[in-house]
Formats: structure tokens, C-alpha cells, sequence
């Protein structure tokens, strides 16, 4: 079959029907599974305590290699975080998994 025999006209070949399968058996529900705790899943955030010297913006260069990321750290500390620019020495932040 070449590359052009679809301009041939006249050769058109019918086209084969799939045959039909048998139909499968049903399977039988799985038992419902019980609901994990939440200590056996992985937590969506890792913990960092800031040291004298930190900055959001030096914090996310060490977890995500981009200082501009800075934001998500803020994001997920709203309620310690007032001032992205004034954090203290000592507090425990929440740092999202990227």
C-alpha cells in the first residue's frame, strides 16, 4: 500500500467489522475501605523554625531553590505572619510541599 493509493478510485476496500466479544462476568464490589488516619498519610506541609538572620525570601530558596516562592510560605502561615517582611527568630512555620 503506498502513500497515494488513497486516490485511486474504484479500489475502495469495505471495511471489516470488529467481532464481538463475549460479554465479561460482572465482578463483585470491593469491600468498602475504611477510612485511613491521618497520621498514615504523608503531611502536606514540612516544619522550619526561623534563625536569626532568615527572610522568607532565604527560607524558600533552601526548600524550593527559588526565592520568588517566597509567597507560599506566607500563604500558609497567615495567622503568624502579619508582615511578610517582619518574622521572629524562634517561630515554627508551616512550609508546603511544592
Amino acid at each position: 500500500m503506498g502513500l497515494f493509493d488513497f486516490l485511486k478510485k474504484g479500489e475502495e476496500k469495505p471495511v471489516q467489522k470488529p467481532v464481538a466479544q463475549p460479554a465479561a462476568k460482572p465482578v463483585a464490589p470491593a469491600a468498602p475501605v475504611a477510612a485511613q488516619p491521618a497520621a498514615a498519610t504523608q503531611p502536606a506541609f514540612d516544619t522550619y523554625t526561623v534563625k536569626s538572620g532568615d527572610s522568607l525570601s532565604k527560607i524558600a530558596k533552601n526548600f524550593y531553590g527559588d526565592a520568588s516562592q517566597w509567597h507560599k510560605i506566607h500563604q500558609a502561615n497567615l495567622d503568624k505572619i502579619k508582615d511578610p517582611n517582619l518574622i521572629d527568630v524562634g517561630w515554627t512555620l508551616k512550609i508546603p510541599k511544592s
